[in-house]
């Protein structure tokens, strides 16, 4: 059934005129619909390497044009979209405080915390990951179990080229208050992430644990504790401190993976 329906998608992402026939409808809904319960999703693991689901993202950005803008409403609240929000949080056992919002088209796992917050399209959000205040979780991004996203957290979305991976915040993670990850960043197992802590696809991620810097860029390799740092950059104009992530140091063994994110850092003499 999938492979029937992967092919008409890939069809359609070739010749946009098939998107007028039902068949080719019915198959970008049903995946959106998958997606929506957490039956499919845009990137997942396989032995231990992340796949992007080309096809699955194609669908997403397929669903756009074939949907009409409705007006919908919520108490006093009015919306003017062409997706809707998801219901029956009750049925799936996740806690949604006012005012949270998740489009159709996103998973919310049971046990899912969402503070005022937003969540779009083809996000995965697993079990018992908390979206704090003034959080969002963009489009197709992939967020692990227990994952602590803090309060006004930016998780960047991706959607083209169909090809990009999205950010990926593995299972036990803790993402502080403002931080910003995007462009396909992936931060994997455990990782402790300080305040403000800022990663792009370019941004420098310089290791300072050992005798010498080492410098990674996209991942935060797993049981990182990384704060916001700087390097001298020169510029025609002079040097100057350009903005990186300092890995300081590695989350210990002995560390209570419920541990607050202010006892990870103090362990290193860090505040937040």
């Amino acid at each position: 059934m999938l492979l029937k329906i992967k092919k008409i998608i890939d069809s359609a992402w070739e010749d946009k005129s098939l998107m007028q026939d039902q068949e080719t409808r019915d198959a970008i809904e049903k995946v959106v619909d998958q997606l929506d319960k957490g039956l499919l999703r845009v990137a997942e693991k396989a032995e231990g390497q992340w796949i992007v689901n080309e096809w699955v993202k194609k669908a997403v950005i397929m669903y756009f044009p074939i949907r009409k803008m409705e007006l919908s409403t919520a108490g006093p609240l009015e919306f003017h979209d062409k997706i809707d929000l998801k219901k029956g949080y009750d049925q799936l056992g996740v806690r949604v405080v006012p005012h949270a919002v998740a489009r159709y088209g996103s998973y919310v796992a049971s046990g899912v915390i969402m503070m005022p917050s937003y969540i779009n399209i083809g996000a995965y959000v697993d079990s018992g990951t908390m979206v704090d205040t003034w959080a969002t979780v963009g489009s197709c991004a992939q967020i692990g179990k227990s994952v602590h996203l803090s309060g006004g957290v930016g998780i960047g979305g991706v959607l083209e080229p169909v090809q990009a991976s999205p950010v990926i915040i593995e299972d036990n993670c803790f993402v502080g208050s403002r931080c910003i990850i995007v462009e396909g960043v992936r931060i994997e197992e455990e990782a402790v992430l300080g305040a403000n802590v800022v990663i792009t696809k370019s941004t420098k991620i310089i290791d300072v644990t050992g005798d010498q810097p080492r410098t990674l860029k996209g991942i935060v390799p797993p049981r990182s504790v990384v704060i916001p740092g700087s390097y001298s950059k020169s510029f025609p104009a002079g040097k100057y401190q350009v903005p990186c992530a300092l890995i300081i140091g590695q989350r210990k063994q002995s560390t209570n993976l419920k541990t607050s994110l202010n006892d990870a850092l103090r362990e290193y003499d860090m505040s937040v």
